[in-house]
């Protein structure tokens, strides 16, 4: 089935180029000055590649192939989450 709008790679389902699971497509991340998508915002993401099963947002350009399913030519080996600190005040040296 090929796809007719943007809006129709909403749900399918996305994996890595070794065949692993990634997440589903939740929604696109679109320039709207250009008219352009700039990538997916992957969904319900497999906790062995993202901590958490947190969303993440795919660049277009990691994108190899879009039909039934949306192929990636590149994704991290595991995507971690920042740690949160509180910013640390930075002593500057005298005289500067």
């Amino acid at each position: 089935m090929p796809l007719e709008e943007a809006s129709d790679m909403i749900g399918l389902q996305v994996y890595t180029s070794q065949g692993i699971y990634l997440g589903n497509v939740g929604n696109l991340v679109v320039d709207v000055d250009e008219n352009k998508v700039q990538g997916l915002f992957v969904t319900d993401t497999n906790p062995l590649l993202v901590e958490g099963s947190k969303s993440v947002n795919v660049p277009y350009r990691w994108i190899s192939a879009i039909g039934d399913v949306v192929i990636l030519k590149y994704f991290p080996k595991r995507v971690a989450l920042k740690k949160s600190s509180k910013p640390k005040a930075e002593k500057i040296p005298a005289g500067e």
